[in-house]
Order: C-alpha cells, then structure tokens, then sequence
C-alpha cells in the first residue's frame, strides 16, 4: 500500500525551531518527527511513502538519500507553488502514479493508531475516504465531525464536517486526528494545480456525497506542531505512554557533567551540559549548550544557554544564545517574528 504524507508547512508556530529545519525533522525522542511517522505507517503495511514537499524539501533529501525510510521506499513530490492540503495531496498522488485505495497522514501527527485497523474499517463501509477520529476536550481547534454511528470505537457515516467551529459550537467533540484512507475518487473533487483546503473543501462535499466516514480511537495521540505538545511529544518516550516507540534520556554521544541534574527531560545528541545545571521537562535538542551552574525548565533548547542563566517557558533556536547570568521567562529567541 502507498501513502502521502504532508510535510510541506512552515512550522510556524514551533519557530525559532524551524527557522532552518523543516518541523517533520525535528527530533523527537533522538529521532526526526518523520521517522517515527513512516515507522508507524510500515507496521500497518505501508511499503511506500511519497512526501508532499513545499518548504526545504533538501533536509529530507538529505537525510533519505537512498530513497529508504527503514523499509519503506520514499518519493519526493516538490509543490512549484503551495497548493494548500488538498492540492498538495492531489499533487502528491499524481506524481507517484497512485491509482488505488492510499493513506495520507499529516506529518506532525504522532499517534499509535494502527493504520491498518483504519484501511480495514474503511474498507468494510466501501467508503470514499475515512477519517481517524480522536474525542478531545477543546475541538474547536480542530476539523469537528458528526457521526452516525458508534462515537466510542468503530466506524460511522461522518453526517457533517465543521473546521475549527467557533467555541460551543462544535457538533461533537470528535475531531479530525489526521490519518486518513483514500479512494482515488477523491482526487477528483481537487482541481489539478489548484490551491485546495481538503478539510474546508473536499470533506464537506464527501459528506454531501454519503462518501465520509470516520473511525474513532482512543490510542494515543498528539498534534506535535505547538511547542508546549512538541515538548509533550518528546517526554511522553521517557515513559509507557507509547506502545511502540520508548527512548533514553540522554542520547549516547551528549557530554552531561556528572554534577548536572537531568529530571524528565531529554538530552540530544552533541549536547553539552556543564557543571552544576539544572534541566527540568525540558528538551535539549542535538547541539545544544549549557553553560555550569544554568537552569532550564519546561523548555526547548537548540542553542546556547550561558553560566548561571535561567530559561523557563521558552524556546532558543540554533541562532539563540541566553547570556550569562540573565532570564529569559516565556520567551523566544531569536524572536520568531525576524524569521
């Protein structure tokens, strides 16, 4: 079975992070956001990924550079212009010949969702397209459905499709988890070369159609493009949250004092903590430097964090650096607004 995935975003909520890399190459738990995605696409018998590409498309040539992903072949389909979700999809599946039933995922989406549990249930309705659903406790940021059928596990008509509903007016509290199965039927309601919102679109006209259905879990499950779910995404590998994917704490090539406290927290690789530093449900990623005596809490970390410092609530990008002996609280550096 083949697969799209949808990589080509901005990443700009996870900015400075993404100022020079792509969010789906972000790691997480010591590996790139993507691995972890076409791992779980393989387990549920996805032998081949073609990637949906508009923004950098060269770290993840970089990164594949055999075509490889573990098992599974990758593709690379680079938009000439953004497309939006749709038009990316569209373009994406045509520039890989795909001409069968196919899943697309969202490629910030970390779930243990088997996917193929989701074609199964697809197929078992002859749907058009089916969606993961995921009940959720704020769904006016999401895509929300009404379902006919059972809301608690299983598969139901999706009877309506609302994006990002104002508050309280939300149909359910269902919302779209972003892995879906594909009939290539779909394709057709998405104009070639055209600028497509497949969920302010394409859904609403498959419901129109009877064609929309939903399949709803409770697996695990997180929308990985916000820093402080990005962060979340990261330290719920240091426990048995995950089915699957578990990591170390401190990756095997980062240079930790034996004097620095490291609590709930991930250390990358090539990271360098010094004497005396604090590093609380926090994320170091891959570069990363701690000066002595330093104090980071409930951060993300790519760049440098001076002596004596202390960083809360924030994110320092791979250009970033906290002086020495000064704090930065609930903030960003560089500031995301020069990217």
């Amino acid at each position: 079975m083949r697969a799209v995935v949808l990589v080509g975003g901005f990443g700009t909520r996870l900015r400075p992070l993404t100022n020079h890399s792509p969010k789906p190459m972000l790691p997480v738990g010591h590996r790139p956001m993507i691995e972890l995605l076409v791992d779980r696409l393989a387990r549920g018998g996805v032998t081949d990924v073609v990637l949906a590409l508009g923004f950098k498309p060269e770290p993840f040539m970089e990164a594949f550079p055999d075509g490889k992903c573990g098992d599974v072949n990758l593709t690379y389909a680079v938009e000439p212009e953004p497309l939006d979700t749709g038009g990316a999809i569209r373009f994406a599946a045509e520039s890989a010949g795909i001409n069968d039933t196919f899943v697309v995922a969202n490629g910030d989406v970390l779930t243990d969702l088997s996917v193929a549990d989701l074609v199964a249930a697809h197929r078992s309705r002859n749907a058009e397209a089916t969606l993961h659903l995921i009940g959720v406790d704020e769904p006016s940021a999401f895509g929300v459905v009404a379902l006919d059928g059972p809301a608690n596990g299983g598969i139901g008509r999706i009877v309506d499709f609302v994006e990002k509903p104002d508050p309280g007016t939300e149909p359910s509290n269902l919302v779209n988890a972003g892995t879906y199965v594909f009939e290539p039927s779909v394709l057709d309601l998405i104009g070639a070369g055209e600028r497509v919102s497949i969920e302010r679109s394409v859904f609403p006209e498959l419901v129109e159609r009877a064609g929309l259905y939903g399949f709803t879990t409770e697996d695990y499950w997180i929308d990985a493009g916000r820093p402080e779910l990005y962060r979340a995404a990261n330290l719920d590998l240091l426990t048995d949250r995950r089915v699957f994917d578990r990591c170390e704490a401190i990756a095997p090539t980062a240079m930790v004092s034996s004097s620095a406290t490291i609590t709930n927290s991930i250390v990358g690789d090539s990271v360098e903590v010094g004497n005396g530093a604090e590093i609380i449900d926090s994320v170091l990623l891959a570069g990363a430097r701690v000066g002595a005596g330093a104090r980071i809490t409930t951060s993300l970390v790519m760049g440098s964090v001076e002596a004596t410092a202390e960083v809360m609530g924030s994110i320092v990008g791979a250009e970033g650096m906290v002086p020495a002996g000064s704090r930065l609280i609930d903030g960003a550096l560089p500031d995301p607004a020069s990217a």
